[in-house]
């Protein structure tokens, strides 16, 4: 099994590739993941990388790619991209590196939910800065407003989760990784979608009910 999995910041595209991962047997390959492992390494890809992390500068796509080739080439049993690739130019580049490595992919899989509910998931988020629980004020909220179940601690809001952040993220997916949907579909890849604002569980099913047709 190979995928792509796309979809909008707070859509659950961490947690469904996990899952995935676990119930095909198949590697979960994340970026981010892939940068903050070869940086803590450090290896070669891993101390370039750390250049333009450590300047404020976005990784460049080629360094990226050369990290996705490391797991693709070795990922036997198949994978999924969780989260990239994020711009038509990094869709090109991926194309060129599978098909430099004869891998054809299985499908790309679309998460879909309105933005308003998307707003709400990721801008209602709550942590307890003490044990680490996390709730949300607006569909698991704690049972006394802004303090944790478990300790007592007061709740906190992660800077990039308030409201006007939420929405430019929403902004930059929308101009920037969501015409990849064209993009797959023009060069013939089998796109799918699924509900992304039902539960997790019943997601997951949906993902592999449709990979099952």
């Amino acid at each position: 099994m190979r995928l792509i999995l796309l979809g909008a910041p707070g859509v659950g595209k961490g947690t469904q590739g996990a899952l995935l991962a676990e119930r095909f047997g198949i590697e979960r390959v994340s970026t981010g993941d892939l940068l903050r492992d070869a940086v803590r390494r450090g290896t070669p890809l891993g101390r370039n990388a750390k250049r333009y992390m450590d300047a404020g500068e976005l990784v460049p796509d080629p360094l990226i790619l050369d990290l996705v080739r490391e797991v693709l080439s070795t990922a036997d049993s198949g994978f999924v991209l969780d989260g990239f690739p994020r711009t038509i130019p990094q869709a090109e580049g991926l194309d060129e590196l599978l098909g430099e490595l004869s891998i054809a992919l299985d499908a790309v899989m679309v998460l879909e939910a309105p933005d308003e509910v998307l707003i709400k998931r990721i801008s209602g988020r709550r942590s307890c800065p003490r044990c680490g629980a996390v709730y949300n004020i607006h569909f698991e909220p704690p049972a006394a407003p802004e303090v944790c179940d478990r300790c007592g601690t007061e709740l906190v809001q992660r800077a990039d989760d308030d409201a006007d952040t939420v929405v430019r993220r929403l902004e930059v997916y929308h101009a920037q990784t969501r015409p990849l949907v064209d993009y797959y579909e023009r060069t013939g890849r089998p796109v799918r979608q699924v509900d992304g604002g039902q539960p997790v569980d019943t997601v997951q099913d949906s993902i592999s009910a449709v990979l099952a047709a």
